[in-house]
């Protein structure tokens, strides 16, 4: 079904996987080089066209459009407001998908909303209201375009199917773009997708992607490289299908995605109004990868990521046929991302030797696309869902598509059985609609799984569970009542209606300024919108206390900043901290604002002994080393400790809530994403690496490290950062920070990415 190369690979006219360059040049007659060969790729030739460097090992990318959502664009516009924005310098489109049922915090949600509409008109920007599209179907039906690239505050940010290369990042990425300065990263690996065959009948998009997810992420195969999807399976798949697949991407941890092109997504364009905006992208005749991943599609089957990864994947026939012990699996693993904090069996969900569950969910921008939604409608069409506990409802991610399964007849069929069709929203993507019942399973076609990301407050001793699932075996199971059912063993004539765009929709609703600024408008501010708190430059010495300790194999942003009701604080830094870890260690943030009362009296110009008690037996015992060490050029803060931080949202808060709290950095042995990296970078905080293992650590919570000379070593560009844990004596640590840019560098130093752009 899928293979994985263990080195690189040459893949001669689209078609011939080749290992070696002999082959290659019995092949073609010509002698071929890797290096060259590597300049071969889409990948290559969309950044090399993006790069201001003038170095394609260092990338300096400036983007052709950016994109946010209303969790994230607030907190971006007014960072980029403080570090001197006038003018949104290329196409911003503010979409409101996230924010727009959840009535939590009274006026928030419309007050954020006002906020982008004003920010459009005075900036130059474009603005798309409540339910008329989630973020990413909308930068697919007007945005996306062959060979450009956009960058998008939100992970999913992947339009690769569409000759797109898009990347999801922290805000802070943003605001370089909107205030003219560069994407700076070395040159990614890239790595082929290679698909063959035709998907079977029943198989949908969701399928594909998770027989990769779970062939790719445990090993890091794709991790921060580019997936360039090739081969003759591409031809067979529709522009929805290809859609459907190239979102999930986002859950391999690759940075970006770029597919060829062909007739077919030509045809998307045209549909869509934008012809001129197609372009046909394929490899050169011997491009070179540096990992191919083979993925059969005739043998793909049904699919189903059970809780609480994208990753923990099987077949449906698999489940259904070891049901008891899959289930045991899923809750042996659960006792590591649960910590135990409540019971959680699903051995209850087994009813007459089936699956029972208890909701099912198509929406967003994974699930929601016209053809997942029609393909469901064409499997339920004259059944029911039933009056017990299993409930089925349907996002469709546009108001277009939405109008366009009005007129073709399959909401009637939808609803005729029992589904409730809902507006584009993200709700329960991210746990603020659609939450189930303690207990329940949830099956999703969306985008993540991940604990207590649809709602649940385990904090409250809840928890639900969400296994990810495609739109048809969704509706296959909502056919059979609620029994887990996969679309393989339905017997369904597919219509496959075509998709026709009403271009009048957006027309009459979107506002768009076509990059014209009116310096003229005043901004309006919700009383919730709060400016970013001031932050200090890096110290010459710093002390650390470590405030939370996370031996999960990943910790997710969801994890550290709490997603669904949580958002509604998004727009006030101080007040969106108070929830950070909450859900993984409630404790977190009273410890660290414990210790940052001895940074605040370091900066009000007071003693830190007098702040914090427990700091002068550590301070005393770093004199009798460093006598030099005290008033003027010292700093205390926090950090956290955690194996494998940053999987899954983009979302900048998980970063800067820690650095509200007085979070100077983070320890890990590796970060899960380059975006969670830059997130900390941006916030000023160091993104220190230890080579210990994290079951035997020197040091454990509550400890304190004492980090000499820290300004000097980022300023130096050390690779060994010499520290000392606290105790009795001073026991000698070493931490590295991997690659940092000059920018990089200076920006920590700064304190923020704000204070390098004031500074």
């Amino acid at each position: 079904m899928i293979k994985l190369y263990d080195k690189g690979v040459y893949l001669v006219n689209g078609t011939e996987i080749m290992e070696d360059a002999a082959a290659v040049q019995q092949k073609t007659g010509q002698a071929v080089t890797q290096e060259e060969a590597a300049t071969q790729t889409m990948a290559y030739n969309i950044l090399k066209d993006h790069n201001t460097s003038g170095n394609m090992e260092r990338l300096q990318i400036k983007f052709d459009k950016l994109t946010s959502h209303d969790i994230t664009f607030v907190g971006i516009i007014q960072t980029a407001r403080a570090s001197g924005l006038e003018k949104f310098p290329v196409p911003y489109v503010l979409t409101n998908c996230h924010n727009s049922l959840c009535a939590v915090g009274g006026t928030i949600n419309e007050d954020d909303h006002m906020f982008g509409l004003t920010c459009a008109k005075k900036y130059g920007g474009v603005y798309v209201p409540p339910h008329q599209a989630v973020i990413h179907q909308f930068a697919r039906e007007m945005l996306a375009g062959g060979g450009r690239m956009i960058l998008g505050s939100d992970s999913h940010t992947r339009y690769g199917a569409l000759g797109t290369m898009a990347m999801g990042e922290g805000g802070p990425e943003l605001v370089k773009q909107l205030l003219g300065k560069t994407y700076d990263i070395k040159m990614p690996g890239v790595i082929g997708i290679y698909l063959d065959g035709e998907p079977i009948k029943g198989v949908g998009p969701q399928d594909v992607a998770l027989a990769i997810i779970g062939a790719t992420f445990a090993n890091g195969y794709v991790n921060n490289k580019v997936m360039e999807f090739v081969g003759p399976g591409v031809d067979k798949l529709s522009a929805d299908f290809r859609i459907g697949i190239d979102v999930m991407t986002t859950e391999t941890t690759c940075l970006s995605s770029i597919w060829k092109t062909d007739e077919t997504i030509r045809e998307f364009f045209e549909i869509h109004g934008r012809p001129e905006d197609y372009k046909e992208l394929n490899p050169g005749a011997v491009a070179y990868y540096d990992g191919m991943v083979y993925v059969n599609l005739s043998e793909i089957r049904p699919m189903i990521a059970m809780p609480f990864h994208p990753s923990n994947v099987y077949t449906i026939d698999e489940v259904n046929a070891n049901l008891k012990d899959v289930l045991h699996d899923v809750e042996q693993k659960a006792l590591v991302s649960l910590d135990g904090v409540v019971d959680y069996s699903l051995q209850n969900k087994i009813v007459d030797g089936k699956l029972y569950v208890d909701q099912g969910i198509i929406a967003g921008c994974a699930g929601g696309g016209f053809e997942n939604i029609c393909a469901a409608a064409d499997i339920i069409r004259g059944k029911y869902i039933g009056a017990d506990e299993f409930t089925f409802s349907v996002y469709p991610a546009s108001t277009p598509i939405y109008m366009e399964l009005v007129k073709n007849g399959a909401v009637a069929d939808l609803m005729e059985a029992g589904t409730i069709v809902k507006t584009a929203f993200c709700g329960p993507c991210f746990g603020a609609g659609d939450t189930p019942a303690n207990n329940a399973f949830s099956i999703r076609h969306s985008t993540r799984n991940f604990p207590n990301r649809e709602g649940s407050k385990l904090q409250s001793g809840q928890i639900a569970s969400v296994a990810l699932m495609d739109a048809r075996s969704i509706a296959a199971t909502a056919a059979n009542k609620g029994f887990l059912t996969p679309a393989t063993a339905m017997d369904v004539e597919y219509k496959g209606p075509k998709y026709h765009f009403d271009q009048k929709i957006y027309a009459n609703r979107v506002f768009d300024s076509h990059g014209v600024a009116d310096p003229s408008v005043e901004i309006k501010f919700g009383p919730n919108i709060k400016d970013w708190p001031e932050m200090s430059a890096l110290p010459e010495n710093l002390i650390l206390k470590v405030v939370s300790e996370i031996h999960d194999p990943v910790t997710t942003t969801d994890e550290l900043i709490p997603s669904g009701e949580t958002s509604s604080y998004r727009s006030n830094p101080l007040g969106l901290a108070e929830f950070a870890l909450s859900r993984k260690d409630p404790a977190y943030v009273g410890r660290a604002k414990e210790v940052q009362k001895a940074q605040k009296a370091i900066e009000a110009g007071e003693c830190p002994l007098d702040a914090l008690e427990e700091l002068k037996p550590v301070m005393a015992k770093i004199q009798e080393t460093y006598p030099e060490v005290g008033k003027g050029n010292i700093g205390v803060g926090s950090t956290i400790f955690a194996v494998k931080p940053g999987d899954g949202s983009a979302r900048e808060q998980a970063a800067s809530c820690q650095k509200v709290l007085g979070g100077w950095a983070n320890i890990a042995i590796e970060y899960a994403t380059k975006r969670y990296r830059s997130n900390l970078i941006n916030w000023g905080m160091l993104p220190l690496l230890t080579k210990e293992d994290h079951q035997n650590l020197s040091f454990k919570n509550g400890d304190y490290i004492f980090v000499p000379d820290i300004r000097k070593a980022v300023e130096e560009k050390e690779d060994v950062i010499k520290a000392y844990l606290v105790g009795d004596s001073l026991k000698e640590l070493e931490f590295t920070m991997g690659d940092l840019t000059d920018t990089e560098r200076e920006i920590i130093l700064k304190g923020c990415l704000i204070n390098y752009y004031r500074g």
